[in-house]
């Protein structure tokens, strides 16, 4: 897993606070637009509350890939997909995309 590439979605930006996850040999980059947040909000209950179960070690692989496949640039990727790619790199693996993602929120960008 990278946290930048490149793939037909085009190459992660950390500036804008993007990461990309490499899911089937693809990079997927993520983006926690507002809309995305809101979305991944309505689903998952409050965003601080999953930033707190994040920090305490709580998160579910169904959690995160809500999170993940919510923020995603273009939205092509299934979640099943994005959901195999984070089994597949453990908890190691996507916690550096995991806390791109959970710094976004806490700024409020």
């Amino acid at each position: 897993m990278s946290q930048s590439g490149t793939s037909a979605q085009g190459r992660a930006n950390p500036a804008r606070g993007e990461a990309s996850l490499l899911v089937d040999g693809a990079s997927v980059v993520l983006r926690p637009s507002f809309e995305a947040l809101v979305a991944a909000e309505e689903e998952l209950g409050p965003l601080f509350a999953l930033v707190e179960r994040a920090a305490a070690g709580g998160l579910r692989v169904a959690e995160i890939a809500a999170l993940f496949w919510h923020c995603q640039r273009d939205g092509a990727v299934p979640r099943e997909r994005i959901g195999a790619a984070i089994v597949e790199k453990g908890p190691a693996g996507v916690t550096p995309v995991l806390r791109v993602l959970l710094s976004q929120v806490l700024q409020g960008r």
